[in-house]
């Protein structure tokens, strides 16, 4: 075996050796893991040039396919139908109000500052439209908040994740549909995420009835998520979108009990399953691996000599936080603690979903992809960095909460 094979799989190893050190060095630092997984790429590659981004070829689009798959279906199997509930009911008017500000902010200043269409500028807008529950909920679990609080941000953060890809996506379709009138246009996406969710409710129908038979087979853990991977593809050949067939597929899982189980008996003697303790843990492990190489990645893919998009990336990420104060004020009730809102009004990191998507223009060979892929890393780096800052200084002085507390008070 050769020196750089065997420092390489040394790295891997140290690597995620420093990943959960990380994650344990945030619980008492209150730093997110993921701001120090982006500066360990940004030494590996742009400050001292040992890993570049075309070092890993085609297998870099690739990992980002996988990572995009397994997060997505991650995440629906999240998403009970009871959560998705309390999400409209509890939710709606902060992730609704802050997606549209934020996709329609940036969507605008992409469309003023560069040669894009509005497709391209709201696409861009949409990538950074959500927040990150990677980072989000780790915080404000350290945080004497108020519960009802607390679930206001990690359901905003689920529920703006899925706003985030499936605008996003919806939006990249669109342009890759070019050509059609804005009717037919509208007809083809709708029907291609029709079908894309309709791929995905029946595959997930059709493993809850076989994952109880999968299980008894031996070391059958990975079939879930290698069946993922088939569904993905499959509605890929068929012309729909395997992102959302994944995710549909995973709140299927997720909700099988919802399914009349005295009107099924009378048809089959096999029960819908979900999945176990176990299988939970691991897909939340998978999950665990590939955030850790895929911030990595994401540091390495920065382009610092790019400094546009880097100014850039701080200009949307200053924007994105100034615009959340009045967000904030004007669609969570004044009836919550003001030392809350005060937290949700600087809650907005960007993270995984939108560096995920911003791979996809580059894929696709679309014009000016690489910028847009350049200026969304940059966003998703500098607004995890300000928000890390904003969360330590709150922590920290009194004049931080003075200062958004002055903006979000109820006037009298």
């Amino acid at each position: 075996m050769d020196l750089k094979t065997t420092l390489t799989i040394i790295a891997v190893g140290l690597l995620i050796f420093l990943a959960h050190l990380f994650a344990a060095f945030f619980r008492s630092k209150k730093i997110p893991d993921v701001l120090l997984l982006i500066f360990i790429g940004l030494i590996l590659g742009p400050f001292t040039g040992l890993i570049d981004q075309e070092f890993f070829g085609e297998i870099g689009s690739v990992f980002a396919q996988i990572t995009l798959v397994i997060i997505l279906f991650e995440g629906g199997t999240g998403l009970r139908h009871n959560v998705l509930r309390s999400a409209i009911k509890g939710t709606a008017s902060l992730t609704i109000v802050s997606f549209v500000v934020s996709t329609l902010l940036t969507g605008s200043l992409a469309l003023l500052i560069f040669d894009f269409d509005p497709l391209r500028s709201f696409m861009l807008g949409a990538f950074l439209g959500g927040t990150a529950s990677a980072i989000i909920i780790p915080m404000v679990n350290s945080l004497s908040m108020n519960e009802g609080s607390k679930t206001i941000l990690v359901l905003e953060s689920a529920v703006s994740d899925v706003l985030c890809i499936v605008v996003g996506l919806t939006l990249f379709e669109a342009y890759k549909l070019g050509g059609l009138n804005f009717g037919d246009m509208m007809i083809s996406i709708f029907t291609g995420f029709l079908f894309s969710g309709l791929v995905g409710l029946v595959a997930g129908l059709m493993w809850s009835f076989l994952l109880n038979e999968i299980r008894n087979l031996q070391n059958s853990i990975f079939t879930t998520p290698a069946f993922v991977f088939i569904v993905y593809g499959i509605s890929e050949l068929l012309g729909f979108s395997g992102a959302i067939s994944a995710l549909v597929f995973g709140i299927t899982l997720a909700n099988t009990d919802l399914i009349p189980l005295p009107l099924l008996k009378k048809y089959t003697r096999h029960i819908p399953r979900s999945f176990n303790d176990t299988e939970r843990i691991f897909f939340a492990e998978v999950v665990f691996l590939l955030k850790t190489f895929f911030f990595v990645y994401i540091g390495i893919s920065i382009v610092l000599t790019d400094y546009f998009s880097i100014f850039m990336g701080i200009v949307m990420s200053v924007l994105l936080f100034m615009a959340r104060i009045p967000v904030v004020r004007i669609s969570v009730s004044s009836s919550l603690p003001l030392e809350d809102r005060v937290v949700m009004a600087f809650m907005v990191p960007k993270g995984l979903a939108a560096a995920v998507l911003a791979s996809l223009p580059v894929q696709f060979g679309m014009p000016k992809g690489e910028l847009i892929q350049n200026i969304t890393y940059s966003a998703v780096l500098f607004s995890i960095v300000f928000n890390s800052l904003l969360f330590w200084a709150y922590s920290s002085y009194d004049q931080v909460k003075w200062f958004y507390g002055f903006f979000l008070a109820k006037r009298r």
